[in-house]
């Protein structure tokens, strides 16, 4: 999910992303994006940095999917392909680029990036991570902001 974020951030021209003023996650909860999740915390710092904004992350509830717009989407991308037989990469990208949603296309990339399983940071390197997130006090695991170094 970074990689997909980066790389569309890295597509924006530089006076597209200074107009961009805050960057807002609405992030769906899964084990891969968690909040607890060091990896995913760790690349989202280093996407801040990036990017030289904050980011909020604002979590769905589990199962809300009727209030989170990209289960409405995933819901029109299968009724769109419904008996396709989707045999390969080349089909699939096909069909996700070839549907509307919203009257507008989506822009559709293969991201190939593969990151190995069962790693996470250290107690010390996740304290550093920590230390950029500001957690709600009322909902520390649903709504985090990974801030900016200070200076």
């Amino acid at each position: 999910m970074v990689a997909s974020l980066q790389d569309g951030w890295n597509g924006l021209t530089l006076a597209q992303q200074q107009a961009t003023d805050l960057l807002q996650l609405k992030v769906d909860n899964k084990p891969e994006s968690s909040g607890v999740r060091t990896q995913f915390l760790k690349r989202m710092v280093e996407l801040a940095n990036q990017m030289g904004q904050p980011i909020p992350l604002l979590y769905y509830p589990p199962y809300p999917s009727k209030y989170n717009p990209i289960e409405r989407c995933w819901g029109t991308l299968e009724q769109h392909w419904k008996d396709t037989q989707l045999s390969n990469v080349q089909v699939m990208l096909a069909w996700a680029q070839s549907i509307t949603w919203k009257g507008i296309h989506p822009t559709v990339k293969l991201n190939s990036t593969t990151y190995p399983k069962g790693i996470s940071l250290t107690k010390p390197a996740m304290r550093e991570i920590e230390s950029r997130l500001e957690r709600s006090p009322e909902l520390p695991k649903w709504d985090i902001l990974i801030r900016l170094i200070d200076g």
